[in-house]
């Protein structure tokens, strides 16, 4: 199947990031930062109340990101993207590890965690004084954040409609690495199973996971089954 397709689409989630050792959001919130529940700390609500709280907490994680490297898996889908005519990734993930694995063209989902902007007028900022206490927009003065999505925000609009698009137009679905669970991300295999693309899911356990006429299960980190499955459709 991965052979024969014209166009490949791929959703990844925070399974193949736990494999690089990145902690999903309720994972790290830990030693201090137990005390918090999530709405404290990602939500628009949250920053209103305390900026500087919800700034050092996401600066901490961002500041963690250079001492964590793609693994395997990252790897093989960068490989992937030059083996078929058309491959369109999509990724749940705010570390940006598939980008400094060679993928082009990454649809973020959920932002990215390098990335600020202000809280406004969501201004772009590239270059900020990264202290702990929160930065101002140079543009118009307000408070800088994140450029990831909080609970309760809508995802970016382009990057849904791609990834929307994607599902619809594939001729082959990978999941990996995620519960499928969280919606709108969630449908987007079901959107392709439903037009007749085949969908492989990847993931350690089939625990929890939906099942259907398609669905192909291989279960194992994505840091040794995307790989080897590369290796078996391309022999080298």
């Amino acid at each position: 199947m991965l052979r024969s397709a014209r166009h490949v689409a791929v959703l990844t989630g925070a399974g193949i990031s736990a494999e690089s050792g990145i902690p999903t959001f309720r994972d790290a919130m830990t030693g201090w930062w137990a005390r918090y529940r999530p709405e404290d700390l990602a939500t628009p609500e949250a920053f209103l109340r305390d900026p500087d709280l919800v700034w050092r907490w996401y600066r901490e994680r961002r500041l963690k990101l250079p001492d964590v490297e793609p693994n395997p898996g990252h790897y093989a889908l960068a490989r992937l993207a030059r083996k078929v005519p058309q491959l369109t990734l999509i990724t749940q993930n705010v570390d940006g590890l598939h980008a400094r694995a060679g993928s082009p063209e990454v649809v973020e989902l959920h932002g990215n965690l390098s990335r600020v902007k202000c809280f406004a007028r969501h201004h772009p900022v590239a270059d900020f004084p990264d202290t702990e206490a929160v930065p101002a927009c140079p543009t118009c003065g307000s408070p800088l954040r994140p450029d990831v999505v909080w609970f309760g925000e809508l995802l970016p609009e382009a990057a849904l409609r791609r990834a929307q698009a994607a599902a619809r137009e594939c001729d082959l679905f990978l999941s990996v690495g995620t519960s499928n669970l969280v919606e709108p991300a969630a449908s987007l295999p079901w959107v392709a199973a439903q037009r007749g693309a085949p969908v492989l899911v990847v993931n350690p356990s089939t625990h929890g996971q939906r099942t259907g006429p398609g669905v192909h299960h291989l279960t194992g980190p994505a840091g040794r089954v995307l790989p080897e499955l590369l290796q078996a459709a391309w022999p080298e």
